[in-house]
């Protein structure tokens, strides 16, 4: 029984710290469907947690919160596209430009905030659900962000294969020029799937200072954005790969900090490492398992006006 409250919290665990990958993961995809890389989305998810920290304190609404985290990160999403779209910059400069700024404006806005705790979001009563046992308490304890999330994969999916739109957006990270020709707006569906998945890696952001934490520290989001880049060269673009590969990671994560906690003679900083090698070992599978990568052929290079 007591091995069983282990797994089952572990579990649980895992879902909670691969949420905020997996919002991060899926915003990305959605934006590199359109050709455009972002390499920001450190940056952006750490002013998505602050913003949705600070107008969670201040109105008492974690809804509004969650919209001013999502809004925050678009608005480096702005910026990121009037480079790279509008005056054709370097994505990959861009990107990590966006990054250090993202990061040094969260930490300099949020110093006086440190240690400060809000309301946010707490678990669901499904009670019902919750009752189970086993799967109740791993799967039916969680707060709206949770479920919200899981909802985003199917969403996507259905997006990018059976709607008009999607199929248009994919059409213009494979090959701009022939969705040009066929009288699509290029920069319109670029614009829209960079702010949307902007949108969506601030609501990962957000999620770590309204449900996971309640507390603001500088430094929240601790290197998740960049686990969420390589995610989705894990994913192979995929909407449903994302959710595996951020509960993956999510349980790294989980099981590392578990095992600080038993005081074992293991130095911290090598169980910190562990996302971090992780992620190395992603990136490594997916450039040797190339069946079925299927990422933009457009990604990361700009639209060059024809003569």
């Amino acid at each position: 029984m007591v091995d069983l409250e282990i797994i089952s919290s572990l579990f649980f665990a895992t879902i909670q710290a691969g949420t905020p990958i997996l919002f991060a993961t899926l915003g990305e995809i959605l934006t590199e469907k359109g050709g455009i890389l972002n390499l920001g989305v450190e940056g952006m998810m750490a002013l998505g947690a602050f913003f949705a920290f600070y107008f969670t304190l201040i109105t008492g609404n974690p809804y509004l919160g969650l919209l001013a985290g999502g809004i925050g990160a678009a608005l480096l999403g702005i910026i990121h596209g009037i480079i790279c779209i509008i005056f054709r910059g370097n994505q990959v400069v861009s990107g990590l430009a966006i990054t250090i700024f993202g990061l040094g404006l969260a930490n300099f806005l949020g110093t006086p905030f440190v240690g400060i705790q809000t309301h946010g979001f707490t678990a669901l009563e499904i009670t019902f659900l919750k009752d189970i046992p086993f799967l109740g308490e791993v799967l039916f304890d969680h707060d709206f962000l949770v479920y919200l999330s899981l909802s985003l994969a199917p969403l996507l999916f259905f997006l990018f294969n059976y709607t008009r739109f999607g199929l248009r957006l994919t059409a213009v990270g494979e090959n701009p020029y022939a969705a040009k020709a066929s009288g699509i707006n290029v920069f319109f569906y670029q614009w829209i799937g960079l702010i949307g998945g902007a949108f969506l890696v601030g609501l990962g952001g957000a999620y770590l200072s309204l449900a996971y934490t309640h507390v603001w520290t500088n430094g929240l989001t601790a290197g998740r954005g960049w686990i969420a880049v390589a995610l989705v060269i894990f994913a192979f673009w995929r909407p449903f790969r994302a959710i595996w590969g951020a509960y993956l990671f999510g349980g790294v994560m989980a099981l590392q900090l578990r095992i600080q906690a038993m005081g074992t003679n293991i130095p911290s900083s090598l169980l910190l490492m562990c996302p971090y090698i992780l992620t190395i070992g992603v990136l490594l599978f997916a450039c040797i398992k190339k069946k079925g990568f299927n990422g933009p052929a457009h990604l990361g290079l700009n639209i060059e006006p024809k003569d």
